[in-house]
């Protein structure tokens, strides 16, 4: 199983952005984290990591994972949750299955940050569980 992790706008701060909010560690940790668990679980999977600021990239990677036949994706999008309907359409377009991760709840924080117009398109959201909602996101891809 392939498994692409994309981090959106700022997530290349973690460990320095609001540490109450997003905790001490960092985007390295991150993935280690995400590596150590899959290779505890001895699944074949592999996983290909990638953060931008740029909304365009992400679509443009998004659009590759399909081309690399890629079986799954993790995204936490940050801002551009709430406002990228580009996003969203790469999402739809692709039809990878997708669930989208945020660290924090964003169901208690500023009202703004309510809203996705991404999880639609998504199999589910996590949100409030740090680094272990990209590891349930893995469970959930990987069962089901």
């Amino acid at each position: 199983m392939k498994v692409l992790v994309i981090n959106g706008a700022n997530m290349n701060l973690l460990g320095k952005r609001e540490p109450e909010i997003y905790g001490g560690e960092t985007l390295e940790d991150l993935e280690q984290t995400i590596r150590r668990e899959a290779e505890k679980l001895e699944w074949e999977t592999e996983l290909e990591f990638f953060q931008s600021n740029h909304e365009g990239e992400i679509i443009d990677m998004i659009h590759q994972a399909m081309t690399d036949k890629t079986d799954a994706i993790i995204l936490n999008p940050g801002a551009f949750t709430h406002y990228s309907y580009a996003i969203r359409d790469a999402i739809k377009a692709t039809g990878i299955r997708t669930v989208e991760v945020h660290m924090s709840n964003i169901h208690t924080r500023e009202e703004f940050r309510k809203n996705s117009v991404i999880a639609p398109v998504c199999v589910g959201q996590i949100s409030g569980f740090g680094f272990s909602g990209y590891l349930a996101a893995l469970y959930l891809l990987k069962r089901g």
